[in-house]
């Protein structure tokens, strides 16, 4: 087994070792963050249907 320290060559090996880091912060299902910009967009255009003069 090689050892999880050790640095990965410049190649596609290193690009998913960055996935892999897991980092402090605020985490939040994709669902939940595709789904918000899709209803305020669509509140929007159904407040503008029905309150536009």
């Amino acid at each position: 087994m090689a050892d999880k320290s050790a640095p990965l060559p410049a190649s596609s090996g290193g690009l998913m070792r960055f996935f892999e880091d897991e980092t402090k912060g605020f985490k939040m299902d994709p669902r939940i963050v595709v789904s918000i910009p899709i209803s305020l967009i669509a509140i929007s255009w159904i407040a503008d249907l029905f309150f536009a003069p």
